[in-house]
C-alpha cells in the first residue's frame, strides 16, 4: 500500500493530501530511507515521520484498506514521539 494512503487510513494523518505534501517535502522514511508518496509501506516496515517540532516513530503492524476509527490504531505500534523544544524563547 502507498505510503499516503497508509496514514490517511490509519489515520495518523487526516487527509491523504496532508500525507501526500509531507512525503513530497522528504518528512517521510521508511526503513531510514527517505520515502515518496507512492512509496511502498508493508507489514513490517519502520515509518519514521516529521511534523515540524514532533517526530512520530511507528511499526507496521498491518495493512487495511479501510478501517473503523477504533481499529485504526491496530494498524500500527508507537515505537517513539519526540518533541523538540524551542530554546529561543528559554
Amino acid at each position: 500500500m502507498r505510503i499516503d494512503k497508509f496514514l490517511k487510513v490509519s489515520r495518523i494523518i487526516k487527509r491523504r493530501s496532508v500525507a501526500k505534501e509531507i512525503a513530497d517535502k522528504g518528512r517521510i522514511f521508511i526503513n531510514d530511507k527517505t520515502a515518496k508518496s507512492s512509496s511502498d509501506v508493508r507489514v513490517g516496515d519502520d515509518v519514521k515521520i516529521v511534523f515540524g517540532n514532533k517526530t512520530l516513530t511507528i511499526k507496521v503492524n498491518q495493512i487495511l484498506d479501510t478501517t473503523k476509527k477504533d481499529e485504526a490504531q491496530q494498524m500500527y505500534e508507537i515505537i517513539s514521539e519526540k518533541y523538540e523544544r524551542d530554546y529561543k524563547n528559554e
